[in-house]
């Protein structure tokens, strides 16, 4: 990872993999020159998922969004790049699919709160915390991608 690269954690949930979503949503990433580190479909357990969402223990929706992130495999990815967290969150758009913008994965893909297709870290701090939870040290490659020259002025 260069000294200007971030890293950010990615979950592509239940609904976006069973609607065959995976792809398109990868590359829009991609496609902005964003680098994949580290991928894999996994089957989210509720310890996992307890884990991931702890920030959210107690509030209302909180076993349903455990249910539901368990309820079909996921696709966890790390992702590498200049300001890589907040790109990814302009890639996916507004949590509230209704607020987000036609060209965003929720803008154009979904419908509706629950089923909002993707999850993202927020800060380096939640990118630590998440990562964690899915995956080790060695898991997580560093490589130079070649076209790096083509996206990026230095």
């Amino acid at each position: 990872m260069t000294q200007d690269n971030e890293r950010t954690f990615l979950l592509i949930k239940p609904d976006a993999v069973q609607r065959g979503l995976v792809g398109r949503i990868i590359g829009k990433i991609e496609d902005k020159g964003l680098k994949l580190v580290a991928l894999k479909l996994v089957q989210v357990t509720p310890e996992q998922a307890a884990r991931q969402y702890e920030c959210h223990k107690g509030r209302p929706f909180y076993d349903s969004l455990i249910q539901f992130i368990c309820s079909s495999p996921s696709v966890a990815m790390v992702i590498e790049g200049r300001n890589a967290v907040s790109i990814c969150r302009k890639i996916m758009g507004a949590t509230a699919p209704d607020e987000s913008q036609p060209g965003t994965i929720r803008g154009d893909f979904s419908l509706d709160l629950k089923h909002n297709l993707i999850h993202g870290s927020d800060s380096a701090e939640s990118f630590a915390h998440e990562v964690a939870v899915y995956f080790t040290a060695d898991e997580i490659l560093n490589y130079h991608l070649d076209l790096e020259r083509w996206i990026y002025y230095s």
